[in-house]
């Protein structure tokens, strides 16, 4: 599947799909400036406030959101050109005549780039319909095929039923996408259970990565790598009444999900052993505090009990490791022989990977 001009970033491209909750947008912002154009970051806006836009607008630079704001009515603050930052739209392919045209002054504005979303549970037309649709989006934006990524969204995977179920389904979805020249093609998925609270506290429970499961089975595809960071895919999932000290932390192939309520002392004494028991495990990268902002946040609470933190916090952390963590791990799989970068060891390795 390649490009219509003939090539793209020796590097791989992740698109994290991530909620413009606190967290994810802190973790966003305290990504490394020279890694930062790794990771093009999809985020879903629910609501518009000044606090929204600043967080948008404190991104490292070279880092270019998209942003999708199809949950918002057609009103004047859902057009990003009134935004005055450089973002990428997101385009689904039933959006009004209106917002289409909004979202190609937008791209047209920050460097004539969109990005357009096909939700594999969603999007069910066939593929002339498909292309009926997108050729409709190309013509009210006056965009041309090879200015737009294509995001496959297959949605949630929380089992190995789902990724059977999902993978012949984009499998169909990327045939279709090879009649048309995209910029890109990343295929996405969530595998975080939509609720964490039936899990055991008070030790690490380790989860499988079913949406990592789903890309590796989908390698021959050539198709670059995007998830719902450390959270469900489904919008309102979640455990809002869980209160409990919470850290989502990634491995390869799994994450370890650490709830902790031990009882005696202060509530920054416990998460201080969450953290201990964290910086202890097997899967603490060696690298330290130098592997992302999150982690060093962690160990500083294990080494100096610095604070427990907000829900926000937890996610914040949780969400710098799992991004720094999947870009070491698409710039070095394990097991090619090279040794695995680590986000704060300087400027990335160049790395390539032929599209089929």
């Amino acid at each position: 599947m390649v490009p219509a001009h003939g090539g793209r970033a020796a590097a791989p491209v992740y698109r994290p799909i991530l909620a413009s909750r606190r967290g994810e947008l802190e973790a966003l912002s305290h990504l490394d400036p020279a890694y930062a154009a790794l990771v093009a970051p999809i985020l879903e806006i629910t609501a518009i406030g000044r606090s929204t836009m600043d967080a948008v607008r404190r991104l490292p630079s070279g880092l270019l959101p998209a942003i999708d704001v199809s949950a918002l009515p057609d009103i004047p603050e859902a057009e990003l050109t009134r935004w005055g930052v450089p973002v990428m739209p997101v385009i689904g392919l039933s959006e009004s005549d209106h917002r289409l045209v909004a979202h190609g002054a937008a791209a047209r504005a920050y460097g004539r780039r969109a990005l357009i979303r096909l939700r594999a549970g969603q999007d069910r037309a066939g593929p002339d319909a498909s292309t009926t649709a997108v050729e409709r989006i190309w013509r009210f934006t006056g965009l041309a095929p090879e200015e737009c990524d294509l995001l496959v969204d297959a949605g949630d995977v929380c089992c190995p039923a789902d990724v059977r179920t999902a993978e012949p389904r984009v499998r169909h979805l990327l045939d279709w996408a090879r009649r048309h020249a995209w910029r890109s093609v990343t295929v996405a998925a969530g595998g975080m259970p939509p609720t964490l609270s039936r899990l055991p506290i008070d030790e690490p429970v380790q989860l499988e990565r079913w949406d990592w499961q789903l890309w590796r089975r989908l390698a021959d595809a050539g198709v670059d790598y995007g998830d719902y960071g450390v959270h469900p895919a489904g919008p309102g999932t979640g455990d809002p009444g869980d209160r409990l000290p919470t850290v989502r932390y990634t491995d390869d192939g799994s994450w370890w999900v650490y709830r902790w309520a031990r009882r005696g002392g202060r509530g920054d004494d416990r998460f201080a052993d969450l953290c201990r028991t964290l910086v202890s495990a097997p899967h603490w990268p060696t690298t330290g505090a130098a592997f992302s902002w999150g982690d060093h946040e962690l160990l500083r609470r294990a080494r100096r009990g610095a604070g427990a933190g907000s829900t926000a916090n937890w996610a914040a952390w949780s969400t710098s490791h799992h991004l720094a963590h999947v870009l070491a791990t698409l710039l070095h799989p394990a097991g090619d022989g090279a040794p695995r970068w680590h986000p704060g060891q300087g400027p990335p390795p160049q790395r390539g990977r032929s599209l089929r």
